[in-house]
């Protein structure tokens, strides 16, 4: 007898669920460049353009194997991944450290930049090869009713992985940013060990849902339960032994499924609705795998407008938060040299990780909240989870007229908040649109396509901000510079720094302002769209199931 797949709150799905998060967790060490990015430009004399460059490196890590990791997921499962992971994080931070420890305040070689670049990418890889392993192991592990919230759940730790590993440096080995590349390589790394001994698929349970057709069909041979899932939602009970399926609220996750002839069971296939008898009975989500719906990739999603569509999206919202992660830490130098004339290293030090801190648990609650409400709207409002994109790009375009208006240091959280709700909100519910639009049996491979994405943008809005920080730094700070006198002030020599607070970067901002406003009208769109395809797959529904 084949044994049966473990309950859906059962001890190993459970743990399943807490091995994806711990290597979530560490996949997501990228965000916290910005907490030694402005020492690693002291102690190497790197330019603001050069800085983001590395920081870019290791985003382009991240994005660009997304459809490679992917593959590899969804074809041999999380083992390499994970092994390679580990190794890739070992590498990177600890070749980061080798040449920040050997630097010492004279200029790298082009040598020993290019290297640097290169460790920092391999740590992308390692991000997105874990993270790749947790979003598609809990996606398949769970119904599809609670996906958006379990893969909120995942992708939190993802986004809380800055402030965590911030955090037991600061407290284990403070203001020292070798131990921090230390902690990173060593602690990020053995995680991705753990996951290899207990994250795994785990089967969906049996469904509990079943038939009551002609007096009930349990026990007849031939008879098998139609498995459960959000249709369940449109199922209304007449009765205590048998149920009418309103054909008006039928297809909402499955719009043009019907229900054929059958001798013993209604199944949902696709096209039209027909039954057998006069009426069609109670039934779940489809007479399909578990896993069946859309199943859109390869080729065929590039020829998908949804795919440009989410592509443009996720470009310009995650082009503004790479831009804003990364330099984040400058942002708050630059504002706190204003006009300062006791500066404190130590206290610049001070709000630089603070912004980091508050930057990583907005990203984790972001990622938390997005996947609830997702649910929320799904579920409760029946509307598409693609008007979650509406909600994310609002949360952006907010961002970043707080952070224009902005010139005390002391308010700076305010934005970074914001940003980091944002950010973690638009990656939190990617995937699940990725589902809902393409499917889950390509899910890896299509988030791949999809995560290509943030290069667009993150490339183009980063270098941007990069390169008007660099026109504002002087060698003199005569002029429209601060009058302060030349200091090597947030561990950056004067030439590579702006004393000129809001005005170093703020122009900058105007552009992320315009293009969040941009994804904002793309996002209404999408939620419009995806609204009328599935109404009007409804009224099919009806037409067929009158005929």
């Amino acid at each position: 007898m084949e044994a049966q797949p473990p309950a859906l709150l059962s001890a190993p799905r459970m743990l399943t669920l807490v091995g994806s998060i711990l290597v979530s967790l560490s996949s997501g060490t990228n965000y916290i460049y910005s907490a030694y990015a402005p020492q690693l430009g002291a102690r190497l004399l790197l330019s603001h353009t050069q800085l983001n460059v590395i920081g870019l490196a290791g985003n382009m890590g991240v994005y660009l194997s997304g459809p490679a990791w992917g593959r590899v997921v969804d074809s041999k499962g999380p083992r390499i991944p994970l092994i390679s992971a580990f190794a890739c994080l070992l590498i990177g931070y600890l070749g980061i450290r080798g040449i920040y420890d050997n630097g010492a305040g004279t200029a790298i070689s082009f040598m020993h930049l290019v290297i640097l670049i290169a460790c920092t990418f391999i740590t992308g890889l390692a991000g997105n090869s874990g993270l790749a392993v947790a979003v598609n192991t809990t996606a398949k592990s769970f119904p599809e009713t609670s996906r958006g919230t379990i893969t909120g759940l995942v992708l939190s730790g993802f986004g809380l992985s800055a402030f965590f590993f911030a955090t037991v440096a600061s407290i284990a080995f403070p203001g020292d940013t070798s131990a921090l590349l230390l902690v990173l390589g060593l602690g990020a790394a053995m995680p991705m060990l753990l996951g290899l001994v207990i994250v795994r698929q785990i089967p969906l349970p049996p469904p509990s849902t079943t038939l009551g057709i002609e007096g009930g069909l349990h026990g007849r041979e031939g008879y098998h339960p139609i498995p459960s899932g959000d249709a369940a939602l449109f199922i209304h009970e007449n009765d205590s032994n048998t149920s009418l399926l309103d054909p008006t609220e039928l297809v909402h996750e499955a719009p043009n499924y019907h229900v054929p002839e059958s001798s013993t069971a209604v199944e949902l296939v696709p096209d039209r609705i027909v039954s057998r008898g006069s009426s069609v009975r109670r039934s779940a989500s489809r007479a399909k795998p578990a896993h069946d719906g859309p199943n859109v990739h390869g080729k065929q999603l590039w020829l998908t407008p949804e795919f440009y569509l989410i592509f443009v999206i996720m470009s310009l919202l995650s082009g503004t938060g790479l831009m804003y992660i990364n330099n984040v830490g400058s942002i708050s130098q630059a504002l706190y040299a204003k006009g300062n004339p006791n500066y404190d290293e130590l206290e610049a030090l001070r709000w630089q990780a603070a912004q980091v801190s508050t930057l990583s648990v907005c990203n984790f609650a972001g990622r938390i909240l997005i996947g609830l409400i997702a649910d929320l709207i799904r579920i409760r409002l029946r509307l598409p989870r693609a008007y979650c994109f509406c909600i994310v790009s609002t949360l952006f375009v907010v961002s970043q007229l707080s952070a224009i208006s902005i010139n005390d240091v002391a308010h700076l959280w305010k934005a970074t908040a914001l940003l980091g709700l944002a950010y973690g909100g638009l990656f939190g519910i990617a995937p699940t649109i990725i589902i809902d639009w393409f499917g889950l049996s390509h899910l890896s491979e299509n988030w791949g396509y999809v995560s290509l994405s943030p290069l667009v943008g993150g490339n183009i809005f980063s270098l941007l901000f990069g390169r008007n920080l660099d026109s504002h730094t002087s060698d003199d700070d005569t002029g429209t510079h601060s009058s302060l006198p030349l200091v090597r002030r947030g561990g950056l020599p004067s030439e590579h720094q702006c004393f000129d607070g809001r005005d170093c970067y703020v122009s900058s901002l105007y552009v992320t302002v315009t293009a969040c406003l941009i994804a904002l009208g793309l996002s209404v769109w999408a939620g419009m769209r995806d609204q009328r395809k599935t109404a009007e797959a409804k009224r099919e529904v009806v037409w067929d199931a009158e005929d």
